[in-house]
């Protein structure tokens, strides 16, 4: 079902590379000990101590990112309902590492994924208080990314290009239907908000209480608040997606039919997105079959 296509390392991250930038550049921390946590398509990441993570880009496309989040996120954290992982420290490019890494929060609890919710009503709830907070008006300067929060109408050749890639994995049919009414939506109109812009269920940390932080801000940018509807689609049955829509929309933002029918065309885009590159992510695999199904039901 697609191929993993994960990018190579431009810059190989270690432990004894972490615990030198450390020593250099945050010599209080530098005792503490450091565990691999995951090496992923932009980011390598490190367990630092009991409540710290130290978050390296891989190769240059991703540092671009993590520029963005340590500009950004310290603005932002204050006023979400929700934490997120605004850094505690940042560190500088070296001879040895060419660019900014940061520092940040360590959250407990677990991705939210693929599985059932137990408190679902609750999460739904949570996570559309925390988009009617993070949705407002992002400023002239924030940063600007192509692929999200865009017209929906900029994503339609990619979008071409994966059903055909995907025919005989997916209904081809009943994906180009649900698309083409996403397409037909009229666009938004308003002012460019702060949107996460990828906003799925493995970048939202659960616990027993609920929604317990956001994370993975790279793609933070100003557009279509739609964007990050799709996790409706991504998370929820009819019911809870109801209580979802209820809990974003505000007096002077409301989720009307237009949107919610954008936001849809978003799920339909991220399902398939997910599903060309999971051939060796199980859990990104039922990620993505969940968020289409839900999105062409």
């Amino acid at each position: 079902m697609g191929g993993s296509n994960t990018p190579e390392a431009e810059v190989d991250v270690s432990v004894p590379m972490v615990s030198s930038l450390l020593q250099r550049q945050h010599p209080d921390l530098a005792e503490l000990e450091i565990t691999e946590l995951a090496n992923g398509w932009d980011n390598v990441m490190f367990r630092l101590g009991d409540d710290l993570v130290v978050r390296l880009p891989r190769r240059s496309v991703a540092a671009k990112l993590v520029d963005h989040e340590a500009r950004w996120l310290p603005g932002l954290g204050p006023r979400l309902p929700v934490p997120i992982p605004v850094p505690v420290r940042v560190g500088h490019a070296t001879d040895d590492y060419p660019w900014t890494w940061t520092i940040v929060p360590w959250f407990d609890g677990t991705v939210i994924g693929a599985d059932p919710l137990p408190n679902s009503r609750v999460v739904a709830d949570q996570l559309g208080e925390f988009l009617a907070a993070l949705h407002q008006p992002a400023p002239a300067e924030a940063p600007v990314n192509p692929y999200r929060g865009v017209p929906l109408t900029d994503r339609a050749e990619a979008m071409a290009d994966r059903i055909d890639s995907l025919a005989g994995v997916i209904d081809t049919a009943k994906v180009t239907g649900a698309w083409t009414t996403a397409l037909e939506a009229p666009p938004w109109d308003g002012p460019p908000l702060w949107i996460h812009g990828d906003l799925h269920p493995l970048n939202i940390v659960g616990d027993d209480d609920g929604v317990a932080a956001v994370i993975d801000w790279g793609d933070i940018t100003g557009g279509d608040p739609a964007t990050d509807l799709l996790v409706a689609w991504a998370l929820f049955d009819e019911e809870d997606r109801a209580v979802f829509r209820a809990a974003a929309h505000t007096r002077t933002r409301p989720i009307d039919d237009a949107m919610w029918a954008r936001a849809r065309g978003w799920a339909v885009a991220h399902g398939l997105a997910v599903l060309a590159h999971s051939a060796d992510a199980p859990i990104m695999q039922a990620v993505g079959l969940k968020t289409l199904a839900a999105a062409l039901g």
